[in-house]
């Protein structure tokens, strides 16, 4: 995926994320642009290494490995963060 694929998909799952979680992060379009690429890189890696799949492109699979990548990263984000 080119550049404005990952920031048009990063703004996808952070808005998707941020709709799940009870306690949505607050940063605004960036941030949810952040948290979603942050959330596809992570989910990507530890789809690759529990189940075998990874981030290829803008499909339903990778979407859900993205979003729960991003809510992973926004639990530990108050588990370990500020208060």
């Amino acid at each position: 995926m080119n550049i404005i694929s990952w920031i048009v998909f990063g703004l996808v799952v952070g808005i998707i994320a941020n709709l799940i979680d009870p306690y949505p992060s607050k940063g605004g379009m960036l941030g949810s642009i952040i948290l979603g690429i942050l959330g596809a890189i992570l989910g990507g890696i530890l789809g690759n290494i529990i189940f075998g799949i990874g981030i290829t492109g803008f499909n339903l699979p990778s979407l859900a490995l993205a979003v729960l990548g991003a809510l992973l990263l926004m639990f530990v984000e108050r588990a370990f963060g500020r208060t």
